[in-house]
Formats: C-alpha cells, structure tokens, sequence
C-alpha cells in the first residue's frame, strides 16, 4: 500500500497564503507609534482600530468558511485578498479615527479569507488521516514564518518610507499570494453520512454539544494573549525595557534600540513557533488534543507570570519571546483537529470558524484593553494580568471536553485517541 504524501501541492499553496497574510498581520503593533506621533493620538486609538480588525476577522471567519463550502475555496480567498488589499490601501489616506476603524473592518474580514478558517480546512480536507494532524501544523506554522519577517520588515520599511507608502507595499504582497491558488485543488474527503447532512444540521448538533461549547469558550485567551502581544508588545518593550547595552551581541546584529527589539521579539516569537506549531500538530496525532491543549494554556500562564515580576530586561524579553512563541499558535493544529475529529471534514471551515470567532473576540479585548488601560494607568501591568487569568481559565475548561466523534455512542470512546 503506497504511504499518502505530506508535503502535497495543497499543504505547500496554502502555506504560502498563510504566510504571507500573516507577516502583513503581525506587523500592526509596529505601525502603533508611528501613526499615533504623526497625528497626535493617544495609544487607544490606534489600539481600537486594530481590536476592530480582530473582531472583523472572527466575525469574518465563519461567514468565509460558509462561503469557501458553497462556491468554492479558490473564489472566498480571492475575495478576502481583495477585500485585504483595499482595506489596506484606505487606510493609507485615512486621517481621522474613525477612518481606520471603519477600514479595518476590510482588513480583518481580508485576514479571514486568507486566514486559517478557509485554509486549514482545505489542508485538512486534502490530508490523509495519517498525516491531517501534522500537516495542520505544517501550515500552522507557515503562519508563524510570515511573522518571523513581518515586524522586521514593517520596520525597515518604515526607515525608509512613510507608513502610509508602507501600507500600498504590503496590499501587494497580499495580492502577489493569489499566484498561489492554483496549487489548492482539495478533494472533499468527506463521509457519505457527512455528505448528505446539510450545515444547519451539522450547526445546530454543535451547538447543542456542551464539549463545542468548551472549545469555544477555551479558544477565548488565545485570541486576547496573542492580539494583545502582536499589539502592544513592541510598544510594551520601547518603553519599559531596560536599554540594549552597547557592546552586547545584540547591538552587533543590529538591535541597538528598544524599538528594534520589539521587533525583533516578534520575529523571535514567530520562528520559535514554526517548531511548536508543528511539534503540536506531530504531538496532535499521538496523544490527547484536549489534554494537550490545558498543557499549552498552563505553561503560557506561568511563562506571563514569571515575565512581569521579574524586571523587564532584553535578556528576559528575549526568552520570553522564545518560550511564549514555542506555545503561541500551537493551540491552532490542536483545536482545528480537534473540532475536525469530533465534527467531521464536511463543515469543517464553518464550525471551526465559529471556534474562531470566540478567539477573536478575546483579541479585541486584548488590543483593545491594552490601549484603554496603558491611558488610564501609563503601563500594560493591569492589562497583562488579565491575560494571565483567562490563560488559567482556558487550561481548566477543556478538561472535561468529550473527544470522541460525535456519530460513536459512548462505548466506543476505546476508539478515541488515548487520554
């Protein structure tokens, strides 16, 4: 019997997409004072528009799933780019608040067509059940790749340009990712019983299954530790860390000022989780997802913990950056291959898309409460601290998460992965 390959055309396009949304995603928190100098905001401005993105993403990733399931994966992701690239280009001229509030509502819905909803369902639905788990973590971090040289490359840019010319460059390299579509030809792997239910009927069994209802609830402190981060966290570090000393190794790469190092830790946290999105995804198909999932939560509890009562030094901001970024998107692998084993292929895009909507719905609180709380306290500590809670939080509720398909009666939860 021939072994399925792993790397297939559809894993390798969709890598491509995901990475490239993804550097231009990851690159906001370098645009907050920038744009809040150029126009003489305070911090939750610029804050708002971002958390508005986030929310337009989530509200975005299940409407985007529908569609990719109803006319097709190739035709939503052309859509999202589009609507990415013109959200995008607006906000270049935007001046005014409520401007970039308004545009950034493109960009989160553009995210959401390019993004790991549509995505993740078409590797998922392309991979043979031997390799579906891995695979999700292949792509995963593929995401994580366009981090690693997003922030650095919005910050050179920026060297060089105004933020607005910036904006124009990275609405064409969204464009310039559509060169991939033709790689993503998935076939439907889907059961003859999946294939004759319809999605209302699919939905309305999730929604009645408490276990959705915990996967829901635990993807919250993802969305609000990972916006608030991407966010605020080179901001954070400009004006809280300690100065890069002169003759460090730092400064020989060139990272000589707070700045640099906060978008250095971007990167720093991106390729760290290229190997822990994809470790996930390999750990994924061997044990437990759900207990998996409450390790991943837990150690991100402890590591924010342990960072903001230890002084904030570029030593600590960097091994904080590695050991945050081994766990920041490995939650993604586990909770879409979760919600693939118990849910099915069929409606994978749209169930995980409401998954997702819990996520981003904690990343507008996330970026939104960073901006509101940094004006009203001149510091991220409050802000932090909460994330450190709903971490907590987000280890205990997938406990008691039922991980079996939801077709099998309870006797044969023997067949489920080994808890």
């Amino acid at each position: 019997m021939t072994k399925a390959r792993l790397f297939t055309p559809v894993l390798i396009g969709g890598a491509i997409i995901l990475m490239l949304s993804f550097a231009v995603r990851a690159s906001f928190g370098v645009f907050q004072i920038p744009i809040a100098a150029e126009f003489g905001w305070p911090r939750a401005e610029f804050s708002l528009a971002i958390a508005i993105q986030n929310l337009a993403w989530g509200i975005g990733q299940p409407i985007f799933g529908a569609l990719a399931e109803r006319f097709g994966d190739r035709r939503a992701i052309i859509v999202g780019a589009l609507m990415y690239a013109a959200g995008l280009v607006l906000s270049a001229f935007a001046t005014a608040p409520w401007q970039h509030d308004l545009l950034e509502i493109f960009v989160g819905f553009g995210i959401a067509g390019t993004g790991f909803g549509v995505i993740l369902a078409v590797v998922g639905r392309a991979s043979s059940d031997e390799n579906r788990s891995l695979a999700l973590g292949i792509a995963t971090a593929a995401g994580s790749a366009g981090q690693v040289f997003g922030a650095p490359v919005a910050e050179m840019l920026l060297g060089a340009f105004p933020w607005q010319t910036v904006f124009v460059i990275f609405a064409g390299v969204i464009l310039a990712s559509l060169f991939a579509l033709p790689m993503l030809r998935s076939p439907a792997r889907a059961s003859r019983a999946e294939l004759e239910e319809s999605l209302g009927t699919v939905l309305v069994r999730a929604f009645r299954d408490p276990s959705y209802t915990l996967i829901f609830l635990g993807f919250f402190s993802c969305g609000y530790q990972l916006a608030f981060i991407t966010a605020h966290f080179p901001a954070m570090i400009t004006e809280m860390c300690g100065a890069v000393p002169p003759g460090s190794m730092l400064a020989a790469v060139g990272i000589s000022t707070q700045s640099a190092l906060g978008a250095a830790a971007i990167s720093v946290i991106g390729l760290a989780n290229i190997a822990g999105s994809i470790a996930a995804g390999w750990a994924g198909k061997r044990w437990s997802k759900k207990y998996l999932l409450a390790g991943v939560y837990t150690l991100r509890t402890i590591a924010a913990a342990v960072f903001i009562l230890v002084p904030m030094t570029p030593a600590t901001v960097l091994i904080f950056s590695l050991v945050m970024g081994a766990l920041w998107l490995a939650t993604v692998p586990l909770t879409s291959g979760l919600v693939a084993y118990i849910y099915g292929l069929r409606y994978m895009g749209t169930l995980y898309g409401f998954v997702f909507l819990s996520h981003q719905i904690g990343a507008f609180l996330g970026v939104w409460l960073g901006g509101k709380l940094y004006d009203i306290y001149g510091n991220y500590t409050m802000v932090w601290w909460v994330g450190v809670g709903v971490g907590a939080f987000s280890a205990l509720v997938h406990l008691p998460v039922r991980e079996r398909p939801m077709d099998q009666p309870s006797c044969a939860s023997a067949l489920s992965p080994a808890r």
